[in-house]
């Protein structure tokens, strides 16, 4: 899960450089759609660093609380586990033995 969310952070990261660069490269340009354009890259950049945080902070408090849970209750974690893994393989297990009929 670490590397999908480092490989996405990495993404963003670029395509918002991507996204400066081409402001910088139009900078000069003049043009109403151009300078129109380029107000609403820029709308959109922040939008997106600010979305991007809050998402990140609910993700990381997520986190947290379950840790915090499953510390406090690891008997009932590992059984829920248990449980869902049992729930799981049982559906697998009917679902290859329909295919063989």
């Amino acid at each position: 899960m670490n590397k999908q969310t480092q490989a996405i952070s990495d993404e963003m990261s670029q395509l918002a450089e991507d996204a400066r660069a081409l402001m910088t490269a139009t900078a000069d340009v003049a043009g109403e759609k151009v300078g129109e354009a380029r107000k609403r890259l820029a709308a959109a950049l922040e939008n997106g660093k600010e979305i991007y945080g809050r998402v990140r902070d609910k993700a990381v408090e997520g986190a947290t609380v379950a840790d915090q849970t499953v510390r406090e209750n690891p008997y009932q974690a590992i059984a829920l586990g248990v449980g869902v893994g049992a729930l799981v393989g049982f559906l697998v297990a009917r679902q290859c033995a329909c295919r063989r009929d």
